[in-house]
């Protein structure tokens, strides 16, 4: 970012914003009774971007990220309709450069269709509309991301140059928020209807109050409101934290709580064996989204919240976010006891039907330890091993995992809920379906053999084996009410979705359903031309499964009936062929390792430099690198001294991967190794790093980036908040450094002009 795109801090109570609003008035020293004009927005619940114009035209759309460096997303943006490929408006008044910032989000009527499309493709909807936005933004292929209909609106200002061909009195001057919203509405950049500059605490709270009453009438998501003191000197004078700015703070709506029922208590199985008790709920509208489903951690919690099956329960969102059971009503047991029950803890995994245990005395969390067959495990395995945060494969989602690892799962207990050949039902309103009456004499298919059973196989997958993978699909029942445009009088249909019937059917996973080939005429290719059936073209990657005959003017002819690789499924494998390049540090992510996350798998990359000598660390070792606890480094210990043995699943999947090329590309470290031999402490918080992106600076420039201070300590950086690792320094003489200094040091290997030489080390006599 061309200017620090920070967040803010967020307040949950009036007490709190009182304090912050006091804390203001206090900093500027603000006149008693002089009002204090602030600019109260709605907070929208989607996902910030920074629109970077350069003489009017659109050149970079970025991500917050970590608030210095964000995820370049421009030609996604672009497909946003509302978002101005130019600024409109006179050339002189046209900056040379301004940063936008803003939101893009998705309008509730746009998520209600988006998953109605889902359902109708037979994917998973999404779970609230942020979840969406973001999901779309962040999609590889722009063609995707233009369907999604997202909407952006502008609520701040980054960088404003003018450039020298704008002389002061030329343009129009920015003083304030507001006189910012009005240039961008000129420009033609949307800005947010929900906005009022007010000029007192009270103007405040009557903002808070009436969106509290009216969050669910505006078009998007609402996370809250955020109050900024609207003069841009101002704001200026008040600064910013290491995270956030002072002048402004976001407001957050208590939790909206419901009440539903409590259908049942199931488990569910994660990628490290941990099985979660999980509340399956009547559906219920909670703070932008419809709730089913929501995790109750352990059984220990389940019991603490006293909530019984058959219950009616207060729902709620934490933050507006995370769905949260917080316990039973009570008052609405009298006269239905009977009618509730306890949850019971399965002694058995419900995957695969090993006996459940902790994995220590005292462990709250309940494990299945079949860690190398558990069906449930693997396929969460085989989801993280795909993620954005892992090899990023685009199309290997959770339906695809489940599909190849598991694609039983939904099968039927009974033959009598078996539907081979109905796809939907279709009724009016008011209606209800008619009984299902299965065929005679029909029969469940046999299982299959998952494709998967390791994670060791994903880089052998290819088009022949993903041919008869089929899953489980539920048929819907689908709501159809005729309709007449009040402007045209055309009359139409309308389709909704009630939910699923109870039946269910089986179709392809990864390849098309059987379907009839087309005729072919004078433009079809020669190659597609089969002697077997020279009336029909038949693509080269099609498979001719069966044929039938039909009757023509010519007389009969056979038609060949076809199956072909789905569009996903190619792009999905050229996905997996990608990720045997992946970095270093996303393969020992994709080892879904307990507790290596991103940033310490980064870190362990860095310092080894490759799966050989990461293998052969020791705890100690490894727990010399800094930001590597004990724990994190007995855990890449335990799996890599268990992968030595080539027949223990952990050793079957390092020998496949390593023999795909996997792990042997290792990320060009293009930087000077300015910092070779140092050792270099952070301390406090810095403006432009992280935590962990000013470790990686140190050790990308050859240095040790080091969690505790001694008299092998090279240099000290103090940033914001330090504690008493600056004291130490100081005690021992250690020289210390700005940020500014920081930099400077990172660049040159030398630290700024004026900083205190180190001490020598005190020597024996």
């Amino acid at each position: 970012h061309p200017s620090r795109m920070m967040s803010l801090d967020d307040v949950f109570s009036i007490e709190e914003l009182r304090d912050w609003y006091d804390s203001v008035i206090r900093d500027l020293d603000w006149p008693d009774g002089k009002p204090l004009p602030m600019s109260c927005e709605v907070k929208i619940d989607g996902l910030a971007l920074n629109l970077i114009y350069r003489n009017g035209v659109l050149e970079q759309g970025l991500t917050r990220g970590d608030g210095v460096t964000g995820e370049d997303i421009t030609m996604n943006a672009r497909t946003i309709s509302n978002i101005p490929q130019n600024l409109g408006g006179p050339s002189g008044d046209i900056p040379d450069m301004v940063e936008v910032r803003g939101e893009v989000f998705m309008r509730f009527d746009d998520f209600r269709a988006l998953n109605e499309r889902q359902e109708e493709q037979g994917r998973p909807p999404f779970a609230n509309p942020r979840n969406a936005a973001a999901g779309s933004l962040r999609q590889k292929d722009p063609r995707i991301t233009a369907t999604r209909n997202l909407t952006f609106y502008a609520h701040g200002i980054g960088t404003l140059d003018w450039g020298a061909d704008h002389p002061r009195g030329t343009h129009d001057v920015v003083h304030n928020q507001s006189e910012a919203y009005a240039l961008y509405e000129k420009w033609g950049v949307p800005v947010s209807p929900h906005n009022r500059t007010v000029s007192s605490f009270a103007e405040v709270l009557d903002m808070i109050d009436y969106y509290g009453e009216h969050r669910n009438d505006i078009e998007h998501a609402l996370d809250g409101i955020v109050v900024k003191v609207d003069d841009l000197g101002l704001q200026r004078r008040l600064g910013a934290t290491s995270r956030a700015p002072r002048w402004a703070i976001a407001y957050k709506y208590p939790p909206e709580e419901v009440n539903t029922e409590l259908l049942d208590i199931t488990v569910q199985v994660g990628r490290t064996g941990r099985v979660t008790p999980v509340a399956v709920l009547k559906p219920v509208y909670v703070a932008g989204s419809t709730v089913a489903r929501t995790t109750l951690h352990n059984p220990f919690e389940v019991k603490r919240k006293g909530v019984l099956i058959g219950d009616t329960v207060v729902v709620r969102k934490a933050g507006d976010v995370i769905p949260e059971l917080v316990g039973p009503v009570l008052e609405r047991r009298k006269g239905r006891e009977s009618e509730l029950r306890e949850f019971v803890m399965p002694e058995y995994c419900p995957s695969c039907g090993t006996r459940l245990a902790p994995a220590k005395e005292g462990d709250k969390d309940i494990r299945c330890p079949n860690v190398e067959s558990c069906p449930a495990q693997l396929t969460e395995r085989i989801i993280n091993l795909a993620s954005r945060k892992a090899f990023d494969i685009e199309h290997l989602g959770d339906q695809s995992a489940i599909a190849l690892t598991n694609p039983e799962e939904n099968r039927p207990d009974s033959v009598d809920t078996y539907a081979p050949d109905l796809r939907e039902i279709l009724i009016g309103p008011g209606e209800e379906p008619e009984p299902y009456e299965p065929v005679e004499g029909l029969r469940l298919p046999e299982p299959q053999t998952p494709v998967l059973t390791s994670e060791a196989d994903v880089f052998s997958l290819d088009l022949d084996r993903l041919r008869d993978v089929a899953v489980w699909r539920e048929v819907p029942i689908i709501e159809v009410r005729e309709t007449v445009n009040p402007k045209t009088g055309r009359k139409g249909k309308t389709r909704r979705r009630l939910g699923g019937s109870g039946l269910w059917y089986r179709t392809p996973a990864f390849w098309t359903a059987p379907t009839d080939a087309r005729k072919a005429n004078d433009k079809t290719p020669e190659a597609q031309i089969r002697p077997d059936y020279p009336d029909y073209a038949v693509p080269e990657d099609a498979v001719v499964v069966d044929h039938h005959t039909r009757r023509t003017r010519g007389g009969m002819v056979e038609v060949p009936v076809i199956i072909r690789p789905g569009e996903n499924t190619r792009k999905m494998l050229d996905e997996i062929d990608k990720a045997k390049q992946a970095d270093l540090w996303r393969v020992l992510v994709a080892l879904s390792i307990r507790r290596l996350g991103p940033p310490t798998a980064r870190l362990v990359a860095s310092q080894l430099g490759s799966l050989e000598a990461i293998g052969k660390a020791s705890v100690e070792e490894l727990s010399e690198i800094d930001g590597i606890g004990p724990e994190i480094a007995e855990s890449i210990v335990r799996w890599f001294t268990a992968a030595r043995d080539p027949e223990d699943w952990r050793g079957r999947i390092l020998a496949a991967w390593t023999a795909a090329g996997v792990g042997t590309h290792v990320e060009e470290n293009t930087e000077p190794q300015t910092l070779a031999g140092m050792t270099v402490v952070v301390t406090g918080s810095l403006e432009g790093f992280s935590r962990d992106s000013a470790k990686e600076a140190i050790v990308s420039r050859g240095g040790k980036a080091a969690g505790s201070v001694s008299k092998k300590t090279t240099y000290v950086v103090v940033g914001a908040n330090a504690g008493s690792k600056a004291d130490k320094a100081e005690a021992l003489g250690i020289p210390m450094l700005d940020e500014a200094g920081f930099r400077h040091l990172l660049e040159t290997g030398e630290a700024p002009e004026g900083t205190a030489e180190k001490e020598p080390a005190d020597t024996a006599d």
